[in-house]
């Protein structure tokens, strides 16, 4: 039996298929944005999702191996969206990223307060220069795309927890140093975050004496702070040596440090630290975001 197809009905079921693919795509992408739409800059790897490590003690996920960095998008409830943005960096030492308990966790928080979360996917291991670029980056395109988000582009922050803190703590004092050659008309706006948060940051202290980081460029430019540590964490010194930084420059800071709860709680319960830094840093918003 042979069977004819009409040529329009042929033509209306391919289309049909091609829309719902692209909508497929488009559903499995929504919320995700590639920051480097061409070559990363000074990656050498082709470009491939994150790798998860085995390791998943804590209930944790951790990623790895990240050479096409990424941020997902967190949106508020309308009826609460405060028209800024906040940018999560999770820690992990620069080489593994922490991206639930200190990355989608603390974003899904964030988006409660009315604020846009984007968590962002830093390249990981060991790529120091790659990240600052990523933030860079990432806070350029936030801000480009201000208007699409509604969002005002002088609201845009940044949050960091452990090496993700260090990274916050380099995008906060390093924005007038261009750590990639321009892309497109995104990195013709500035990448100065107006303002920052470290929670149990480390690496501030690489300086003589356990100094400020000498990297770390403070002046009275640098946006308001919010530090928040731990005295039996053995980073603590880096949220009190960039605090003083703060202090020395007249530049608002708000430092908090508890006796206990060590390192790497995120905002989970549990740990006294991780119960308590969430109120504060909401307090903090309040007056610096109006």
């Amino acid at each position: 039996m042979k069977i004819q197809l009409q040529p329009k009905k042929v033509l209306l079921t391919l289309c049909s298929l091609f829309f719902s693919l692209v909508f497929v795509a488009q559903a499995q992408n929504e919320g995700l944005i590639h920051i480097w739409p061409g070559k990363v800059p000074g990656e050498t790897a082709p470009k491939h999702p994150a790798v998860i490590t085995d390791n998943h003690s804590g209930e944790v996920t951790r990623l790895t191996d990240v050479t096409d960095p990424t941020l997902k998008v967190f949106l508020p409830d309308a009826s609460v969206n405060n028209g800024a943005a906040v940018i999560v960096c999770p820690g992990g030492g620069y080489k593994i990223l922490a991206i639930d308990k200190e990355g989608h966790e603390v974003a899904e928080w964030l988006t409660t307060l009315g604020y846009t979360a984007f968590v962002l996917e830093y390249r990981v291991p060991e790529k120091q220069d790659g990240a600052l670029n990523d933030i860079q980056r990432a806070i350029r395109i936030v801000r480009s795309e201000a208007n699409d988000w509604k969002l005002d582009p002088d609201k845009i922050g940044v949050i960091g927890f452990s090496a993700g803190g260090s990274l916050a703590a380099r995008a906060g004092t390093m924005y007038n140093e261009d750590s990639y050659a321009p892309q497109d008309a995104k990195d013709k706006v500035s990448s100065k975050p107006n303002f920052a948060m470290l929670i149990y940051p480390a690496y501030l202290d690489k300086g003589e004496n356990r100094s400020l980081t000498p990297e770390l460029k403070v002046d009275e430019n640098t946006p308001p702070m919010f530090l928040f540590a731990t005295a039996d964490d053995s980073h603590a010194n880096s949220a009190l040596v960039m605090a003083t930084a703060l202090r020395d420059n007249k530049v608002p800071v708000s430092l908090h440090l508890l006796p206990k709860g060590g390192h790497g709680y995120g905002l989970r319960a549990g740990n006294p630290a991780g119960e308590s830094w969430p109120a504060l840093a909401e307090s903090w918003l309040k007056g610096i975001v109006k």
